[in-house]
């Protein structure tokens, strides 16, 4: 999970972005920069970054139309040219950038996985609230939804995505009552699924997590390709930043967290990037107390080395 929400009782949802003042910490923002975030969702780490230094630019990119429309568009009356709003998958990064005529950056945000506020609103992705198993962040650009995957894959396919993708114990036998459900009427909806999470593993509700919730992550992240997303967003940082610049990078799951871990190691190895947090900056008790889902958040932040493009073009 990538914000916060909260729910009042007149059911306005309000965004909380994490880890804000360690966002600008490690990236830095400096008068007249230019700034991507990768990830807007509901704007508070742009806000929080156009606020900083007044005379920066944030470029917003996110591919949930509404999401822009939303609370881009209130944000852009707020802060006018200084603010870009831009529809789009980062892992698409390179053609965006070329497509809009923006050259090398100062910098790059990325907090992945989806905001609370899509949870809260989008079908599929909630368990606690019963809609189509749909799970697509973005319908535009992903074709395939949660119900079409439960419907066709195969018992070993399911029993992969839940071990490898929610490191899912209990894997093999949630894919097989999956398979035998699925013979007597299609699995279509969210309750539906959850309930047969809940037939292996019986909910405990003195836990604070919901038996299908690694189910739930785990089809997420496959239907949504997250992690190859990621991978492609982190190859292509490299182009994207000019030197000097910073990468700075939130994520929710050890699987996310351990791409960048990995790419920020190899990449120093290589004398192309210096690691700035040599461990994951996480949450003080503070912020985790006014905001849970800051609980499981580890950023981490990277300088980008190299000679200086003096065209500045990627």
């Amino acid at each position: 999970m990538k914000k916060d929400i909260e729910v009042e009782s007149n059911k306005i949802i309000k965004h909380k972005a994490v880890l804000v003042n360690e966002v600008l910490q490690w990236l830095s923002p400096k008068p007249g920069g230019v700034y991507l975030d990768a990830t807007f969702g509901g704007g508070g780490h742009t806000r929080a970054i156009l606020e900083k230094e007044p005379t920066c630019k944030v470029i917003a990119l996110d591919w949930d139309a509404q999401t822009l429309e939303e609370n881009g568009f209130p944000l852009q009356e707020e802060f006018g040219d200084r603010l870009q709003l831009v529809w789009g998958n980062f892992s698409l990064l390179y053609k965006i950038l070329k497509k809009e005529k923006i050259g090398q950056l100062d910098g790059i945000l990325a907090d992945f996985g989806p905001s609370q506020i899509q949870i809260a609103s989008r079908s599929g992705f909630s368990f606690s609230v019963d809609t189509p198993l749909d799970m697509r962040m973005s319908p535009a650009h992903q074709p395939i939804t949660a119900a079409d995957l439960i419907a066709s894959a195969t018992e070993e396919k399911l029993r992969q995505i839940f071990w490898q993708l929610g490191e899912e114990r209990s894997a093999k036998r949630i894919a097989h009552t999956i398979i035998e459900e699925r013979k007597k009427k299609p699995i279509v909806s969210t309750k539906q699924l959850a309930d047969i999470v809940v037939k292996i593993i019986p909910y405990d509700r003195t836990k604070k997590t919901h038996p299908a919730t690694k189910v739930f992550q785990a089809i997420r992240i496959y239907i949504n390709r997250e992690l190859e997303n990621i991978e492609s967003l982190l190859a292509v940082s490299l182009k994207a930043i000019r030197p000097d610049g910073r990468l700075v990078c939130i994520s929710f799951h050890s699987l996310e967290d351990r791409l960048v871990k990995q790419f920020f190691t190899n990449k120093e190895q290589l004398g192309e990037m210096e690691i700035l947090t040599p461990k994951a900056i996480i949450a003080t008790k503070e912020e985790i107390s006014n905001n849970p889902s800051a609980r499981s958040a580890k950023l981490r932040a990277a300088r980008i080395k190299g000679e200086k493009n003096k065209k500045g073009k990627i």
